[in-house]
């Protein structure tokens, strides 16, 4: 019997390439131990430098713009990005705006240009702005509360009293879009969101806990519904400030529905047409853009939703 040989399947993970998840960049992990690394980067003539203030970078024509390191202001922190087609990349992060820096330029966010942008930036800037993002919030060590220093290239922070390395960190959070038997989706409006705007339901990882235990967790403490078949779908990082977001499908064993009250203060099950319709009049809002949500929901949906034509206050 003659077997034919198995093919690579062109839709795995099933979401494709999601918008933060796309790069290009080879990050060059085995060049951050060497010390002197990042700083001859800073001088030799072809590294190219990423400014980004509070979480913004400079964008021109849908492409991130880079300087050379002598156009970068003083009081910056350096980290090395990478290499990408054979130019090496190094991240100036700022907490706020430094004296000198160009201000009739357009500063914008990952979550304003993402989708729009080239693999290789979409990588680099999703790649800065989450490491900025760990470097603001861990300045001391959590043993003594010294201040630590920047090493290995700006991926590694030490503390100078007992010699203790602290690493970059990334927490996981499960995302599930949920179905009953009927295939209708079931959707939450966040306590957050003043009860208009519906998305698919998400939680954190808990510690000792695998991403299917989490699935199921997360959508009976938020909904009160029992699920079973929890499927991997794709993931993304999302960077506000550290999320790995990682993507489900579930099919619902209950239907009773049952929000918390404090995170989630109404569920409810949507066919596709009443989304579509709701959507378009503006009676709900959903996720759009680049959230790793609202793929789920058009994946679900099988195409793209509607444009609303008025929107609800």
């Amino acid at each position: 019997m003659i077997f034919a040989k198995p093919q690579p399947d062109s839709n795995y993970p099933a979401l494709g390439d999601l918008p933060l998840s796309r790069t290009e960049v080879d990050r060059g992990c085995e060049r951050r131990t060497d010390e002197g690394w990042l700083p001859s980067l800073l001088v030799a003539p072809g590294t190219r430098i990423l400014i980004l203030v509070a979480g913004r970078a400079h964008v021109h024509d849908g492409t991130l713009v880079f300087v050379d390191a002598a156009d970068v202001p003083d009081g910056a922190l350096y980290v090395y990005l990478g290499s990408a087609g054979g130019t090496e990349m190094v991240l100036a992060a700022f907490h706020e705006a430094p004296a000198g820096l160009a201000t009739s330029v357009q500063w914008l966010g990952l979550r304003d240009v993402a989708a729009g942008l080239s693999a290789r930036d979409a990588g680099l800037f999703v790649e800065a702005v989450a490491i900025a993002n760990w470097h603001t919030g861990h300045k001391h060590c959590p043993r003594c509360g010294a201040a630590l220093e920047v090493v290995q290239s700006g991926w590694v922070r030490r503390c100078p009293a007992d010699g203790s390395l602290h690493f970059p960190r990334t927490d996981p959070a499960i995302i599930v879009a949920i179905t009953d038997e009927s295939d209708r989706l079931l959707l939450g409006a966040n306590a957050q969101w003043g009860g208009k705007r519906y998305s698919t339901l998400a939680g954190f990882v808990e510690p000792g806990e695998s991403l299917e235990a989490a699935v199921i967790r997360e959508v009976a403490e938020e909904s009160g519904v029992a699920v079973t078949d929890p499927r991997y779908m794709g993931s993304q990082p999302w960077p506000f400030p550290c999320s790995l977001m990682l993507g489900f499908t579930a099919r619902a064993t209950s239907t009773d529905l049952v929000p918390d009250g404090e995170e989630i203060i109404d569920l409810r099950w949507f066919t596709r047409e009443e989304l579509a319709e709701e959507v378009r009049t503006g009676q709900i809002g959903v996720p759009m853009g680049v959230s790793i949500s609202s793929a789920l929901i058009e994946n679900w949906y099988g195409g793209t939703l509607p444009e609303p034509e008025t929107l609800e206050n």
